[in-house]
Order: C-alpha cells, then sequence, then structure tokens
C-alpha cells in the first residue's frame, strides 16, 4: 500500500458545523431519521478509512458504512456511532483484455456500465442511476441481466476490505475465505469496509430493447394471473416487470405497466425472448402495446428513473414469496386499493431463480419479488403516506418466504433476509472477525425459522 497523494477526508462531529449538512447529504431519502452519529467521516482514501476505524476503537463508538445513500430506510443513519462515508472512493480500472475491473464502492454502477459499454463490455449494475457498488454489491445485487447472470455478488471475485482491527485484507474464495464469503449477501450488517471489489465482466448483450404492455387497473386479475403463469417459462434473458400505478400514461389513470427488458445478441434472440409477450391472450386488450422495441441501456436506465424522483420522501418494503396466485390475490387487491398517489408505486417482478447458487450469505430468494414504494413530496403527508407499505406487507408475511436487503425495512418489520443457517454462520464469523461489536448489525433481524433447512 502506496501513501496517498490525496488530501486528507473531512470529520465532523455532532453540533459542530458542517456536521448536518454531512448527515444530509447521506441520504437520498428526503425523509431524513431522527437519528444522530455523534461523528461523520468523508473518507477520500482507504488510509481515511483505516484512520477512521482506529478513531472508533479509541472512542468505543460503533461504526456504520454509506457509499451511496440509497438505503431508504437509512441504514447507515445510526444514533451514537461513527459514520463512515465512503462515496469518494470511487475508482475504476478496466482490464478489457482478461474482462476483470476494480472499482471503488462509491462508484455508481450507471457510470460503470456506460464506460463498460463503449468497450463492449458489460456488468449487471443496479437499475437505479444513482446507486453505487457498494451496498449494492454487499446485499446481492439485483441489477440488469441478473436473471441469466445471477445477482451481481456472483461477479465479484474478491474484495479489499478494513476489518475492525484496522487492518487492510484481501479477501476471495482463498484467501480470508470468510469475509468474502459473508460479504457476498450481508449487505448493511457486514463488519468490515469494503474499499475495492474486484469484478469479473462479460460481454455486453449486442441487442437491449424491451416489450411493453399498458393495461386498465380493471383487469388487475388477469394481468397477475397471466404474469405469475407464465413466469417459471420466461427466458432468463428477460426480466419481466409488471408495474402498479395511480398514473399510467397510456391508460390516462390507475393501471399495470407490463415491462419486459430483453438482453440478447441477436434480433431473432430477442423477438423469441418476448414471444410469451406477443402471444398474451390479454394482448388485445391492452391500452398500449409495443412488441419489441431497441432501447440501450440508457434510455431503460432513463424509464426508471421516472419513477424514483429525486428531493422526495419514500417508504419502502418487500417481500419473497412462492405462494399460489390465489393465495396472493387478496392482498394485491387491498395494495391496489389502498395504493397512494403516483410517483408510489408497487413493483411485481418474476425471478424464476435456478436451484442452485455459489456458497455465499446471499441465500433468501424465490420465484416472485414484490416491492411497494411510497413517494411523496412534503413532510406534512407522513402521516397519511409513510406506513403504507410495511401495513400492507405485514397484511401478506404469512406469504413470504422473506425480503430483499435493497428495500428492506428491518426496523419497522424484521423479515428473513438470509436462510437461517447463513444467518447462523454470519454470526459466528462476525463474533470471530468483529468480537467488540465495532460495525452495527442489521436493524432488525427475524426469530428463527421452524424449518431451519429452508
Amino acid at each position: 500500500m502506496t501513501a496517498s497523494t490525496k488530501p486528507r477526508g473531512t470529520t465532523y462531529r455532532r453540533n459542530q458545523p458542517g456536521y448536518e449538512a454531512a448527515r444530509q447529504a447521506a441520504l437520498r431519502n428526503a425523509r431524513l431519521p431522527n437519528r444522530f452519529p455523534e461523528i461523520i467521516v468523508q473518507a477520500n482514501d482507504v488510509y481515511d478509512v483505516i484512520a477512521a476505524v482506529k478513531l472508533a476503537q479509541r472512542e468505543n463508538l460503533r461504526v456504520a458504512v454509506r457509499s451511496g445513500g440509497h438505503s431508504w430506510a437509512g441504514n447507515h443513519l445510526r444514533d451514537g456511532g461513527l459514520l463512515l462515508d465512503v462515496a469518494r472512493l470511487d475508482e475504476v480500472r478496466i482490464d478489457a483484455k482478461s474482462m476483470r475491473a476494480t472499482a471503488g464502492p462509491g462508484r455508481a454502477g450507471f457510470d460503470l456500465a456506460m464506460r463498460l459499454a463503449r468497450l463492449g463490455l458489460f456488468f449487471p449494475a443496479g437499475h437505479c442511476k444513482g446507486v453505487c457498488l457498494g451496498g449494492y454489491l454487499l446485499q446481492g445485487g439485483y441489477g440488469w441481466h441478473s436473471r441469466a447472470l445471477g445477482p451481481a455478488c456472483m461477479s465479484v471475485e474478491a474484495i479489499d476490505v478494513v476489518t475492525a482491527d484496522g487492518q487492510l485484507l484481501h479477501a476471495s474464495a482463498t484467501e480470508n475465505a470468510d469475509l468474502y464469503w459473508s460479504a457476498r449477501g450481508a449487505g448493511p450488517g457486514f463488519f468490515g469496509v469494503v474499499t475495492r471489489f474486484h469484478l469479473r465482466l462479460y460481454r455486453r448483450p449486442k441487442i437491449i430493447g424491451l416489450a411493453l404492455q399498458h393495461f386498465s387497473i380493471d383487469l388487475l386479475e388477469e394481468v397477475f394471473r397471466w404474469a405469475h403463469a407464465v413466469g417459471p417459462q420466461v427466458p432468463a434473458s428477460v426480466e419481466l416487470m409488471l408495474m402498479l400505478s395511480r398514473h399510467v400514461t397510456w391508460v390516462r389513470g390507475p393501471g399495470i405497466m407490463v415491462v419486459a427488458p430483453v438482453f440478447a445478441n441477436s434480433w431473432r434472440e430477442a423477438l423469441n425472448a418476448v414471444a410469451f409477450m406477443n402471444a398474451s391472450p390479454l394482448r388485445r386488450r391492452a391500452a398500449l402495446r409495443l412488441p419489441f422495441v431497441p432501447s440501450g441501456l440508457r434510455l431503460l436506465y432513463t424509464g426508471v428513473m421516472q419513477h424514483y424522483p429525486e428531493r422526495h420522501r419514500y417508504a419502502v418494503d418487500n417481500m419473497w414469496t412462492g405462494a399460489s396466485i390465489d393465495a396472493l390475490l387478496p392482498g394485491l387487491q387491498r395494495i391496489a386499493a389502498t395504493l397512494p398517489p403516483a410517483p408510489s408505486h408497487v413493483l411485481w417482478m418474476n425471478w424464476s431463480p435456478p436451484p442452485d447458487r455459489p456458497d455465499m450469505a446471499y441465500s433468501m430468494e424465490d420465484d416472485t419479488y414484490i416491492a411497494l414504494y411510497s413517494v411523496w413530496q412534503h413532510a406534512k403527508d407522513d402521516a397519511a403516506y409513510a406506513n403504507w407499505p410495511v401495513e400492507r406487507m405485514r397484511e401478506m408475511q404469512h406469504l413470504a418466504t422473506g425480503c430483499q436487503l435493497a428495500d428492506e425495512n428491518l426496523g419497522q418489520r424484521p423479515s428473513r433476509f438470509v436462510t437461517d443457517d447463513h444467518l447462523a454462520q454470519l454470526d459466528r464469523i462476525r463474533a470471530a472477525r468483529d468480537p467488540q461489536g465495532r460495525f452495527h448489525p442489521w436493524m432488525g433481524r427475524p426469530e428463527v425459522s421452524p424449518n431451519p433447512e429452508t
């Protein structure tokens, strides 16, 4: 490790000038929680990270880490500890020949994706523009083309990590393997600070586009029954997503957008991949129907970000489920009936994972992902909209396998985010690597399942 030429990072103590601005800048959600770290450190490099961890040791403070600030629940904003902001650790190096890259936790996935596209390369970056690699990769990484390539953490080959005792270590399948195992899925409960990810890259798909259909809310049952039925047969190159909103453009009111992004290597492959959309018995009842349109990745990002505006207040919750559509429909209808105004929305994602994954902390997924996003502008509306996602998810939690860490709400509604045996393994590794509890755990954790093998 050579000496850094960067200026030292900035440290803010509570009630000192600059502290509150740094606290507010640490979260994208305008609904800032009333939680106040004692110290905020904005690190510029790995040396600042090491110094911050050692400062926390001296002052007996717990550490939380922020990379992009897209955690809706604000997992990294905790009372009484040290917030380590690594957003400025954003260096990227790409080796096109070996199809490998290294990237800091503060690098936005969108920016990485655009850099790679110019080289004919690809990485399954997150769906939203501002999501940075740190939190995204630690929690699993559900991004573009992830149904085919797997959650993005599967493409992490190694990490550089500062541990609870202030050491900088390299972790991979053959070196500090326990840290490597944990970093791929522990999310905001990871007991270290990743300063660099070593990534495997892929050839960029030659054809990127989407098929699209819009339906009136009156067709909710028919549309969701169809999506549930076709889900297991949808090619892995397609991300079948349903978005329920009170404002769907072509419906001119409440409706359902059925979107199928496609990643293929030829026109024929792309058209064959979305054949299920064009063969749907509901297609003639759609207010809008686009059989297939080439778009490119940048346009896909633009479409997504219409639903996640800046300077808005967010409340979010989610569930994985393998339940039958008959069991799910009452909850979906209740969700539709109580859905707040747009841009609030419901996301239904067909996942249908393969039966086997590599051995890593990430271990919670199921056939279908349902996420609720309450989105509004003014604090005066908090009472009306803030509890909607968690209330609806509580009503359906008996149908849930668990939750996805990206959009969780563990502080209000603890839910399984890894399998029970993997949670126990994480606890054992934490006890060995962070015996003093230097790093904050998750904001909530579920009771152990009565069926620990599931």
